[in-house]
């Protein structure tokens, strides 16, 4: 079945066509991510800005031109953390079907998880079959608890790349007490993951989307993003840690020049390495798989089983 899928996320929104063979069977015939930060603001004002509802609308026009090249059995469009707290929600899903004629799905945090674990399993090698999946988005953070014979645990924090960097990333660059202060932020939801997956080791860690890819590829010191070299690379605790005190001593600006890290990714690397590394240290965690497979590949698969 060849399906396009769209996500709309509070950083970035990403297009993927494929051909899906279920059960394991996933062919890229195009994709691309565009970062529009769409959740600008929304922490504070609850509400999508227009510029930032232009700038999506925009490329969904553009999106919707170039899927019509494709002979598609379907196409879902789905939106995240910061179209589910927005109270302009229907307008801006409203302009969508207007302009596109595409209706949008938004899901829960919970449907989020569960449609990323899906994209996670889709990439993940055979060996790994217990394991502790991660995703730091631009609004929320999902992390999903998958042992055997049990259901998956599936929990959605209110941490993000973009929330935490308007809440206490203040200076450009960061000062301790910036850092200090998003440590606080990130401890505060991370008491939440205990009460629901319990005291049971958390390892491994698989790691999704930008934050993680973006770090993967910079380890690597890759020119251009390379998918083939950042699925399933292993990221340690001590690189993540190298990267972060990098980061942290540039200006955004300056961090334009450092390879693997993509324009437009430069103001909220910061708090998503903080994000990932306080985690990791939080759960006693060396190292994390990284997944080029997420969220977007989880729309497609879970699509495909409908159809």
């Amino acid at each position: 079945m060849r399906i396009a899928g769209i996500d709309i996320g509070t950083l970035t929104c990403r297009l993927l066509v494929a051909d899906v063979h279920l059960p394991n069977g996933l062919k890229e015939i195009d994709a691309d991510r565009r970062l529009l930060r769409l959740g600008e603001g929304v922490d504070q004002r609850k509400r999508l800005s227009q510029e930032a509802m232009d700038r999506v609308v925009m490329t969904l026009k553009e999106w919707k031109g170039k899927t019509t090249n494709f002979a598609l059995d379907a196409v879902v469009v789905v939106a995240t953390s910061a179209v589910r707290e927005s109270e302009n929600q229907q307008e801006f899903l409203m302009r969508i079907k207007q302009e596109t004629n595409w209706d949008v799905e938004v899901l829960t945090g919970e449907e989020e998880a569960w449609r990323t674990l899906l994209g996670i399993r889709f990439g993940l090698p055979p060996s790994v079959s217990d394991f502790l999946g991660l995703d730091i988005g631009g609004g929320s953070t999902e992390c999903i608890l998958v042992r055997k014979e049990q259901l998956p645990k599936v929990l959605s924090l209110d941490l993000g790349v973009v929330r935490l960097l308007e809440r206490v990333f203040h200076h450009d660059p960061p000062t301790a007490q910036d850092l200090m202060n998003a440590e606080v932020c990130i401890d505060e939801q991370l008491t939440k993951t205990r009460a629901v997956f319990g005291e049971m080791p958390y390892s491994p860690l698989v790691g999704t989307a930008g934050t993680i890819t973006t770090l993967a590829a910079m380890a690597q010191s890759l020119e251009q993003y390379d998918r083939t070299r950042v699925h399933n690379y292993e990221l340690t605790l001590s690189t993540i840690k190298r990267l972060e005190k990098d980061l942290i001593a540039k200006t955004s600006s300056e961090r334009l020049n450092m390879l693997g890290l993509e324009p437009g990714r430069e103001c909220v690397i910061v708090a998503g390495t903080v994000i990932l590394r306080r985690i990791m240290e939080t759960f006693g965690l060396d190292s994390c798989l990284v997944s080029d497979f997420g969220l977007r590949e989880g729309i497609l698969v879970e699509k495909a089983s409908k159809l």
